[in-house]
């Protein structure tokens, strides 16, 4: 497939898909929430470049490169990729933001801080109990509601550990868990307004099964050297893993189903990475599962926004095992194990009781 190809397809696939009356089909980009989104977000860097606050600084060529991103995905037709994007931009920009604009006795000190962490509970609700499935049943489709679900669990999460953080560090990092805890909660907002038309349900059950399973595997591969060289991988495929029980827990299907796939995902890049030869073989195998996903009865796009992922990857000018990594852990792990999550639960294996046998010995001669 020719570069202008792999470029242009998605954008006519998009097109007819309005046209023939898909109800996930994009508005055309001067319209697109996320498009104007990712506009508004470019603005406040640009507004903020006299800025030198050091954190500001620091997160603001990684809040660029990230919106980068989302608007290559947007131009290339691929809209849950763009507004993943935006989402990870989000936090670090507003999170930025909310620190270098606090006053001078907020980040003095650890009083200031304390009194400020109080403050933000109060307008972040963050004495409330978690979120429920039903706040989240008009956000449309399921990429959006995975996202928002995700992100509304992490509000309170990220508040509470501020606290902690900021005692056992300093003011300024208490604060950024508390805008980013903020910016989570934006998020969750914004994601209301992707799409105002509902969308074919997708029935989503719960994934304790499928997430013991897949802790099992991630401990399996924790062997030396690969457990050395590679720890913080490691960290990010447990983190995804421990979200997506959490929300599991809580009822939040959605977003337990993206985080699941995700924690897939990062389990399979710990395997060796394949050869850069088999890209296209990839590609081919990415392409033939469009047409199961494009099934307007129901509503893919949670599966889609990881397709996307793996398309964009192998659409770099030069390909790197990590890109080609990406893209055949969708192929063989994410993919399948989407659909078999569509099905119903498999059997649950008990597990095994403890038994310890302790035999006693009475020496003859004592």
């Amino acid at each position: 497939m020719s570069a202008l190809a792999r470029w242009v397809s998605p954008l006519v696939i998009c097109v007819l898909a309005w046209q023939c009356g898909d109800p996930l089909a994009p508005p055309p980009l001067a319209e697109d929430p996320i498009a104007l989104e990712v506009t508004a977000m470019r603005a406040a860097p640009v507004a903020s470049a006299a800025k030198t606050d050091p954190l500001w600084v620091q997160v603001r060529p990684g809040v660029t490169a990230a919106l980068d991103l989302a608007e290559q995905a947007l131009a290339a037709g691929r809209r849950w990729t763009a507004l993943e994007r935006l989402a990870a931009a989000r936090v670090d920009l507003v999170a930025a933001q909310y620190v270098a604009d606090r006053p001078a006795e907020a980040r003095k000190d650890v009083s200031g801080f304390e009194a400020e962490w109080a403050r933000m509970g109060a307008e972040l609700g963050a004495s409330e109990d978690a979120p429920t499935a039903k706040a989240f049943d008009r956000v449309y489709p399921a990429a959006a509601r995975a996202l928002a679900e995700a992100s509304s669990f992490q509000v309170k999460v990220i508040y509470d550990a501020g606290l902690e953080y900021g005692r056992a560090t300093d003011a300024d990092s208490g604060l950024f868990y508390v805008g980013a805890a903020q910016a989570q909660q934006q998020f969750a907002a914004f994601a209301r307004t992707v799409l105002q038309s509902s969308t074919p349900v997708l029935s989503v059950r719960s994934l304790v099964a499928e997430t013991n399973a897949l802790e099992t595997t991630l401990l399996a591969l924790y062997r030396p050297p690969v457990s050395i060289d590679r720890h913080s991988e490691f960290i990010g495929a447990s983190l995804a893993l421990k979200e997506a029980r959490e929300l599991d827990a809580a009822g939040l299907r959605y977003g337990a189903l993206q985080r699941y796939l995700l924690a897939v995902l990062r389990t399979a890049l710990l395997r060796p990475a394949p050869a850069l030869s088999e890209s296209a073989a990839i590609r081919a195998r990415l392409l033939a599962a469009a047409p199961t996903l494009s099934d307007y009865s129901i509503d893919h796009t949670i599966a889609i926004m990881f397709l996307e992922r793996a398309l964009t990857e192998l659409d770099r000018p030069e390909a790197t095992a990590a890109s080609v990594g990406i893209a055949l852990a969708v192929a063989d792990e994410v993919l399948p194990k989407y659909f078999a999550a569509l099905e119903a639960a498999p059997a649950m294996v008990s597990p095994r009781t403890p038994r310890v046998t302790v035999t006693l010995v009475r020496w003859p001669f004592t």
